[in-house]
């Protein structure tokens, strides 16, 4: 079965808000294609299927700071701070919205959520790996890096006294001390 929606589109609508990965409801209703108003109504009346770790209210400081990120206007839209839905929320919203076309979509939306999963478990691994390497390899660049440094540094000047202004000293000091 082919996906509606691309998986990479449908991973830059997935936000990380409050440590959670999640999509907006209003990011959900346009894949649904039915009108956000519709989709929160069918929600408020199923709340007891959506716990707080399956969906959330975004709070004022939350909704402007998404508001300022994509510059969106206060003079319309919107008068309420969004729902926030987690992957579990997601997967619940095809029990309440009866149709063909949400069922595909959450579908495709699941699929994104694994998809991510398995990109940020690379980066974990790609990053273990490097870290590996610099552990093995650091003893033997500290070496190189410490000649690098001190070829880097200027060398301090050391100016010597030498003829008259060494013997002028010399005679002050010997003054200063009587």
């Amino acid at each position: 079965m082919k996906d509606l929606i691309p998986k990479e589109s449908l991973i830059n609508k997935i936000l990380l808000i409050r440590s959670r990965k999640v999509m907006l409801d209003s990011d959900l209703a346009e894949l649904y294609g039915v009108e956000t108003k519709i989709l929160n109504r069918a929600v408020r009346r199923n709340i007891e299927r959506f716990p707080s770790d399956f969906m959330f209210q975004l709070n004022k400081e939350e909704y402007e700071n998404l508001r300022f990120q994509f510059g969106t206007s206060s003079w319309g839209g919107r008068r309420y701070p969004p729902f926030a839905f987690t992957e579990q929320g997601i997967a619940m919203l095809s029990s309440v919205l009866h149709s063909e076309r949400a069922i595909k979509v959450n579908i495709t939306i699941v699929r994104a959520f694994v998809k991510l999963r398995e990109l940020l478990k690379t980066n974990e691994e790609l990053n273990r790996k490097l870290e590996k390497i610099e552990k093995k390899y650091d003893k033997q660049f500290k070496i190189v890096f410490q000649v690098l440094q001190q070829l880097m540094e200027k060398p301090a000047k050391k100016s010597k006294e030498i003829g008259f202004k060494k013997a002028v000293k010399a005679l002050n000091e010997k003054m200063e001390n009587k």
